[in-house]
């Protein structure tokens, strides 16, 4: 009887017999789901990802040498080929050098070892108890005390012990999950500090203060989006009683790391580095917009179920991400970020907000730190 447990302890749950896609994810039975890549590449295919990896080796430099010079010089090159992905034999440095990521690692020598191993944090046992929680189908993160969840737990509890007043979210781990995928414990740390604090873009860290107050700022952003480009389906929401709080929390506190297929989210993942926050916005409208005749015509079950769970052919990274851009949402988010931090007393205010401002308010503030796991149940 020992003997067993101390087997359970160390070895992975469900082995992974199926096999796994390209990204190291178990594939489900009889899964007829793309991993992001055609099964066989031709020739010319092998050789044209050939051409564009050297394009991105050159524009890079040793290292990551010359990429701060090639940005200055030629910032629309550098965004166009972002947006039509990142090779992911380049992905991990690529996302360290357009975070800031890599100038916070060289600047704070030794500080994560220190966090790691001679600092303590009041969140430690709620960690452990997360951990299995994340990316549970990768083959890194399925051993039981296996080295993905140590580099995770350790990830996870620097920042906690890092940020005090943050501590630690559930919706961490997929971030941190995410990183660790790409790149070493340290450098992920460091890109979630980046990414937290705001090294380059806006400080996420609101997402997973008390009460989410950046969430509650991104959804009711979101609603007038959806009500300003989608009229129509923006009311059917109103008619079946559904605000953005049901369905798109975890696109902002996870951006889309959860739920969504991996060759999307990693998409997704190398423009929001580059582009910032905007970019959920953009990819939450695409879905919608895709979507937009069906979700119309649905009540309110269907409608929600159909909100989290959506086809495969809208989740397409090549079909999606163009329409994404055609949204031009900067200076409106600008504007309707003004507008929700001055409050209720601001004109501005649609009567659709100020209908759904309280439940949202009261969501966010029950789920708290469980925001997660009440979308995966809400989910199944």
């Amino acid at each position: 009887m020992d003997k067993k447990k101390a087997i359970d302890d160390t070895e992975p749950g469900p082995a992974p017999s199926r096999g796994v896609d390209r990204f190291g994810f178990i594939k489900p039975e009889q899964s007829n789901s793309p991993d992001g890549l055609p099964k066989g590449k031709s020739i010319q295919e092998r050789e044209r990802e050939e051409r564009r990896i050297r394009k991105w080796r050159k524009m890079i430099g040793v290292g990551g040498s010359d990429w701060k010079h090639y940005v200055r010089r030629n910032p629309h090159v550098v965004k166009r080929r972002i947006r039509k992905g990142i090779p992911d034999c380049l992905r991990g440095l690529v996302w360290q050098l357009i975070s800031g990521s890599r100038d916070l690692l060289l600047l704070n020598p030794g500080v994560y070892e220190t966090l790691v191993i001679y600092e303590t944090s009041a969140s430690e046992l709620e960690i452990i108890r997360d951990i299995s929680r994340t990316f549970p189908s990768h083959i890194f993160f399925q051993q039981r005390h296996g080295p993905g969840q140590r580099s995770l737990y350790n990830i996870l509890k620097a920042y906690s012990v890092y940020d005090r007043d943050v501590g630690y979210v559930q919706g961490m781990g997929f971030l941190a999950g995410l990183l660790l995928l790409y790149m070493s414990e340290e450098d992920a740390f460091w890109l979630l500090v980046a990414l937290l604090k705001g090294a380059v873009h806006a400080p996420m860290e609101g997402l997973y203060q008390a009460g989410l107050p950046l969430v509650q700022q991104y959804l009711s952003q979101f609603e007038k989006l959806v009500m300003e480009h989608m009229p129509k389906l923006g009311q059917h929401f109103v008619e079946e009683m559904i605000n953005p709080s049901m369905y798109a929390s975890q696109w902002f506190i996870t951006v889309f790391s959860y739920s969504f297929p991996f060759h999307l989210t990693l998409r997704v993942w190398d423009v929001f580095l580059y582009e910032g926050i905007k970019v959920v916005f953009q990819v939450g409208l695409a879905l919608l917009r895709f979507c937009h005749d069906d979700l119309i015509k649905l009540p309110f079950e269907q409608l929600l179920h159909a909100l989290r769970n959506f086809p495969e052919e809208a989740t397409d990274p090549d079909v999606l991400l163009p329409i994404a851009f055609t949204f031009k949402v900067s200076s409106r988010l600008e504007e309707l970020q003004k507008e929700y931090q001055k409050g209720p007393e601001g004109s501005s205010e649609t009567s659709t907000s100020k209908r759904h401002q309280p439940l949202i308010s009261k969501t966010m503030s029950r789920v708290g730190s469980r925001v997660i796991s009440n979308l995966i149940s809400d989910k199944k």
